[in-house]
Protein backbone atom coordinates (compact mmCIF):
# COMPACT_ATOMS: atom_id res chain seq x y z
CA UNK A 1 0.00 0.00 0.00
CA UNK A 2 1.41 3.36 -1.01
CA UNK A 3 1.31 6.61 0.85
CA UNK A 4 0.18 9.87 -0.64
CA UNK A 5 -0.46 12.07 2.35
CA UNK A 6 0.38 11.19 5.94
CA UNK A 7 -0.81 7.86 7.28
CA UNK A 8 -2.97 9.76 9.67
CA UNK A 9 -6.67 9.58 9.28
CA UNK A 10 -8.22 12.31 7.22
CA UNK A 11 -11.86 12.87 8.14
CA UNK A 12 -15.24 11.82 7.32
CA UNK A 13 -15.93 14.12 7.96
CA UNK A 14 -12.31 13.33 7.76
CA UNK A 15 -11.39 13.69 11.36
CA UNK A 16 -13.83 10.95 12.25
CA UNK A 17 -13.66 8.32 9.58
CA UNK A 18 -10.10 7.10 9.22
CA UNK A 19 -8.82 6.97 5.69
CA UNK A 20 -6.33 4.30 4.62
CA UNK A 21 -2.86 5.52 3.93
CA UNK A 22 -3.05 5.93 0.20
CA UNK A 23 -6.43 7.61 -0.04
CA UNK A 24 -6.14 11.24 -1.04
CA UNK A 25 -7.16 14.03 1.27
CA UNK A 26 -8.79 17.23 0.00
CA UNK A 27 -6.75 19.10 -2.57
CA UNK A 28 -3.95 21.11 -1.03
CA UNK A 29 -3.12 24.68 -1.80
CA UNK A 30 0.13 26.57 -1.44
CA UNK A 31 -1.80 29.18 0.53
CA UNK A 32 -2.02 28.60 4.28
CA UNK A 33 -5.09 30.16 5.87
CA UNK A 34 -5.58 30.15 9.63
CA UNK A 35 -9.23 29.09 9.96
CA UNK A 36 -9.22 28.27 13.67
CA UNK A 37 -7.74 31.51 15.05
CA UNK A 38 -4.58 29.60 16.03
CA UNK A 39 -1.88 30.93 13.69
CA UNK A 40 0.97 29.45 15.68
CA UNK A 41 3.68 28.82 16.38
CA UNK A 42 2.56 26.18 18.87
CA UNK A 43 5.11 24.98 21.41
CA UNK A 44 4.70 21.33 22.35
CA UNK A 45 7.17 19.30 24.37
CA UNK A 46 9.88 21.94 23.84
CA UNK A 47 9.43 21.93 20.04
CA UNK A 48 7.99 24.86 18.08
CA UNK A 49 5.47 24.00 15.35
CA UNK A 50 4.49 26.40 12.55
CA UNK A 51 1.18 26.38 10.69
CA UNK A 52 1.88 24.50 7.45
CA UNK A 53 -1.54 23.71 5.98
CA UNK A 54 -5.25 24.25 6.57
CA UNK A 55 -8.52 23.12 5.06
CA UNK A 56 -12.24 23.78 5.46
CA UNK A 57 -13.67 20.79 3.55
CA UNK A 58 -17.24 21.08 4.83
CA UNK A 59 -19.37 23.75 6.54
CA UNK A 60 -18.73 22.48 10.06
CA UNK A 61 -15.29 20.89 9.66
CA UNK A 62 -11.88 22.59 9.97
CA UNK A 63 -8.39 21.14 10.05
CA UNK A 64 -4.89 22.52 10.37
CA UNK A 65 -1.41 21.01 10.45
CA UNK A 66 1.71 22.37 12.15
CA UNK A 67 5.31 21.34 11.47
CA UNK A 68 8.74 22.16 12.89
CA UNK A 69 10.81 24.45 10.67
CA UNK A 70 12.46 22.54 7.84
CA UNK A 71 10.02 19.63 7.76
CA UNK A 72 7.40 19.00 5.07
CA UNK A 73 4.03 17.27 4.95
CA UNK A 74 5.47 14.70 2.56
CA UNK A 75 8.42 13.80 4.80
CA UNK A 76 8.01 14.85 8.41
CA UNK A 77 9.30 13.44 11.67
CA UNK A 78 6.77 15.17 13.89
CA UNK A 79 3.51 17.01 13.24
CA UNK A 80 0.75 18.59 15.31
CA UNK A 81 -2.88 18.44 14.22
CA UNK A 82 -5.68 20.74 15.24
CA UNK A 83 -9.12 19.84 13.91
CA UNK A 84 -12.68 20.72 14.79
CA UNK A 85 -16.17 19.66 13.83
CA UNK A 86 -18.45 22.18 15.42
CA UNK A 87 -21.75 20.36 14.89
CA UNK A 88 -23.15 16.89 14.39
CA UNK A 89 -20.93 14.60 16.44
CA UNK A 90 -19.63 13.87 19.92
CA UNK A 91 -16.48 12.37 21.41
CA UNK A 92 -17.82 8.86 21.96
CA UNK A 93 -19.16 8.55 18.43
CA UNK A 94 -15.97 9.95 16.97
CA UNK A 95 -13.69 7.57 18.85
CA UNK A 96 -15.92 4.57 18.07
CA UNK A 97 -15.69 5.33 14.36
CA UNK A 98 -11.90 5.54 14.54
CA UNK A 99 -11.60 2.31 16.50
CA UNK A 100 -13.87 0.46 14.08
CA UNK A 101 -11.71 1.53 11.17
CA UNK A 102 -8.54 0.56 12.98
CA UNK A 103 -9.92 -2.90 13.67
CA UNK A 104 -10.82 -3.34 10.00
CA UNK A 105 -7.38 -2.13 8.98
CA UNK A 106 -5.67 -4.88 10.98
CA UNK A 107 -6.38 -7.37 8.19
CA UNK A 108 -4.08 -5.48 5.81
CA UNK A 109 -1.72 -3.71 8.20
CA UNK A 110 -0.21 -5.98 10.90
CA UNK A 111 1.44 -2.98 12.54
CA UNK A 112 -1.90 -1.57 13.67
CA UNK A 113 -2.16 -1.33 17.43
CA UNK A 114 -4.06 1.09 19.62
CA UNK A 115 -5.04 2.02 23.14
CA UNK A 116 -7.79 4.26 24.52
CA UNK A 117 -7.52 6.50 27.57
CA UNK A 118 -10.71 8.07 28.91
CA UNK A 119 -11.07 10.93 31.37
CA UNK A 120 -14.52 10.58 33.00
CA UNK A 121 -14.17 13.96 34.70
CA UNK A 122 -14.23 16.02 31.51
CA UNK A 123 -15.35 13.59 28.81
CA UNK A 124 -12.04 13.72 26.96
CA UNK A 125 -10.51 10.68 25.25
CA UNK A 126 -6.99 10.01 23.96
CA UNK A 127 -6.58 7.46 21.18
CA UNK A 128 -3.02 6.18 20.84
CA UNK A 129 -2.36 4.18 17.65
CA UNK A 130 0.26 2.96 15.17
CA UNK A 131 -0.03 2.50 11.40
CA UNK A 132 2.38 1.53 8.65
CA UNK A 133 2.62 1.53 4.87
CA UNK A 134 5.16 1.56 2.05
CA UNK A 135 6.19 4.65 0.12
CA UNK A 136 6.34 4.76 -3.69
CA UNK A 137 9.78 3.12 -3.57
CA UNK A 138 8.54 0.26 -1.43
CA UNK A 139 10.27 1.56 1.69
CA UNK A 140 8.37 1.22 4.97
CA UNK A 141 6.94 4.16 6.85
CA UNK A 142 5.70 3.72 10.41
CA UNK A 143 3.53 6.37 11.98
CA UNK A 144 2.51 6.80 15.61
CA UNK A 145 -0.34 9.08 16.54
CA UNK A 146 -1.96 10.24 19.75
CA UNK A 147 -5.27 12.07 19.29
CA UNK A 148 -6.88 13.97 22.14
CA UNK A 149 -10.63 14.36 21.60
CA UNK A 150 -12.33 17.19 23.49
CA UNK A 151 -16.08 17.93 23.64
CA UNK A 152 -17.15 21.19 22.00
CA UNK A 153 -20.34 23.22 22.33
CA UNK A 154 -21.19 26.12 20.07
CA UNK A 155 -23.22 29.15 21.14
CA UNK A 156 -26.44 27.41 20.17
CA UNK A 157 -25.65 24.29 22.19
CA UNK A 158 -24.70 22.05 19.25
CA UNK A 159 -22.29 19.23 20.11
CA UNK A 160 -18.97 18.96 18.34
CA UNK A 161 -15.42 17.70 18.86
CA UNK A 162 -11.99 19.30 18.95
CA UNK A 163 -9.01 17.13 18.08
CA UNK A 164 -5.49 18.04 19.18
CA UNK A 165 -2.99 15.42 18.11
CA UNK A 166 0.65 14.55 17.71
CA UNK A 167 1.95 12.46 14.82
CA UNK A 168 5.45 11.03 14.49
CA UNK A 169 7.11 8.96 11.76
CA UNK A 170 9.97 6.58 11.15
CA UNK A 171 11.18 5.91 7.59
CA UNK A 172 12.91 3.01 5.86
CA UNK A 173 15.72 1.41 7.84
CA UNK A 174 15.02 3.76 10.73
CA UNK A 175 11.54 2.30 11.26
CA UNK A 176 12.74 -0.44 13.58
CA UNK A 177 14.62 1.99 15.81
CA UNK A 178 11.62 4.32 15.69
CA UNK A 179 9.38 1.59 17.12
CA UNK A 180 11.97 0.65 19.71
CA UNK A 181 12.36 4.18 21.00
CA UNK A 182 8.61 4.69 20.92
CA UNK A 183 8.18 2.15 23.71
CA UNK A 184 9.80 4.51 26.17
CA UNK A 185 8.82 7.85 24.65
CA UNK A 186 5.10 7.38 23.99
CA UNK A 187 4.08 7.35 27.66
CA UNK A 188 5.66 10.72 28.38
CA UNK A 189 4.34 12.19 25.10
CA UNK A 190 0.79 11.08 25.93
CA UNK A 191 1.13 12.58 29.40
CA UNK A 192 2.18 15.91 27.90
CA UNK A 193 -0.72 15.71 25.45
CA UNK A 194 -3.24 14.95 28.20
CA UNK A 195 -2.19 17.93 30.30
CA UNK A 196 -1.49 20.37 27.48
CA UNK A 197 -3.32 23.71 27.73
CA UNK A 198 -5.30 23.65 24.52
CA UNK A 199 -5.38 26.73 22.29
CA UNK A 200 -8.67 28.62 22.12
CA UNK A 201 -10.28 27.67 18.83
CA UNK A 202 -12.55 30.13 17.05
CA UNK A 203 -13.52 28.72 13.63
CA UNK A 204 -13.90 31.16 10.76
CA UNK A 205 -14.63 30.72 7.06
Amino acid sequence: MMIGRPLRFAAACLLFLPVALSIAEPARSDDVVDRLSVPGPISFNAVSYLLSWSSHPSPYYYKQEYLPAGQTSEHFLSMLLLEAIVQGTDVNGTVSAQVNMLNRRKSTDPTVNFAIFKNPKNGEVILDFILSADDHNGQPIVEWNAYRYVPLKDRDGHSGVLLFGISRRGYGDDSTEFLRSLKSERVSAIDVLAHYALPVVQPKN
